[in-house]
């Protein structure tokens, strides 16, 4: 009898054992997570910081009012950013999960910036890499500015009296950021082959990656994905030819735009070729997602069709 007790004493304290060890092991993953979530959201709410700066950091001669501005910007960005990847419920920022989509946009906005933020110090700081830069950016505006093309458009919207160097400087920055564009998209579509972009071996929560996408706003979710998929298409290949054109019919109403302030072009420019990129991401990948939707849709039919339920 006393053995008995002891191997029931001993597989009882083996269990409670386990359990403990269970709890402890949880305890541990769960706050790996944390960390790691936390550590995510402080590099990327640097990484935003870095990015907003870079024109101020690069460009001489910012005064000490647009450099408060910036910081105000850049410190908003950063906290916006902390707390949206910190956070689990999603606010604004859309696939957020589903990388590599927003890491695409990231680096090419940031190389968009810094390569034009170069290109507008070697007008004052010459240098080798400035030349460089601005040789590049050159070749590439001349290559670019054919007739009815965005580069043309672009240059067409400066004032009747500019000079001849800011022609050519408006030239090299447009083609360089229009080509960045360019080769954003063709990265992006690469990766989305090469890894079956959205991942089917993962969930992918629409709610979560897509926040301002309404599923019960009525209507099939499927169409609906592709409808707004479609449009934001549309607007990213019309954007690059309509905007020069708006800004120049609002100069004869509104001051022309300013080519005395290096910042405000480098955002200018950055702005009208980064916009219609990120619509052509979304609506590339709103319309990846309409169609991961309508494949599990015909799986689900099959097994209902062939076992006569429905997975849960």
């Amino acid at each position: 009898m006393g053995k008995i007790e002891a191997s029931r004493h001993n597989l009882r304290a083996g269990r409670d054992n386990g359990k403990r060890q269970g709890i402890v092991s949880g305890w541990v993953n769960s706050m790996k997570t944390v960390v790691s979530q936390l550590t995510g959201a402080f590099t990327r709410a640097i990484l935003v910081l870095v990015l907003v700066a870079t024109p101020s950091m690069l460009l001489p001669g910012i005064d000490s009012d647009s450099a408060q501005v910036v910081s105000l910007i850049g410190i908003f960005g950063a906290v916006l950013i902390f707390f949206e990847y910190s956070s689990t419920y999603p606010s604004i920022v859309e696939f957020r999960d589903a990388p590599p989509f927003n890491r695409v946009r990231f680096v090419s906005l940031f190389l968009t910036v810094f390569l034009l933020s170069i290109i507008f110090r070697g007008q004052i700081q010459p240098t080798t890499l400035t030349r460089f830069v601005s040789a590049t950016g050159s070749v590439i505006g001349q290559a670019i500015d054919f007739p009815y093309s965005p580069v043309r458009l672009v240059v067409l919207m400066l004032p009747e009296n500019a000079s001849a160097d800011s022609l050519i400087l408006i030239r090299a920055t447009a083609g360089l950021s229009y080509l960045i564009s360019l080769l954003t998209l063709a990265v992006f579509l690469i990766l989305i082959r090469l890894q079956g972009w959205p991942s089917r071996d993962k969930t992918f929560n629409v709610w979560v990656n897509l926040p301002t996408f309404d599923p019960s706003a009525g209507g099939d979710v499927v169409a609906r994905l592709y409808r707004d998929g479609r449009l934001n298409i549309i607007l990213g290949f019309l954007l690059p030819f309509i905007s020069p054109m708006a800004v120049k019919a609002a100069s004869k109403v509104f001051d022309p735009i300013m080519l005395d302030s290096p910042q405000t072009m480098v955002w200018t420019m950055v702005i009208w070729s980064f916009l219609p990129t990120s619509l052509f991401m979304r609506g590339i990948a709103m319309g990846r997602i309409a169609s991961m939707i309508k494949e599990k849709r015909k799986r689900n039919n099959a097994l209902f069709e062939k076992h006569g339920y429905m997975p849960a």
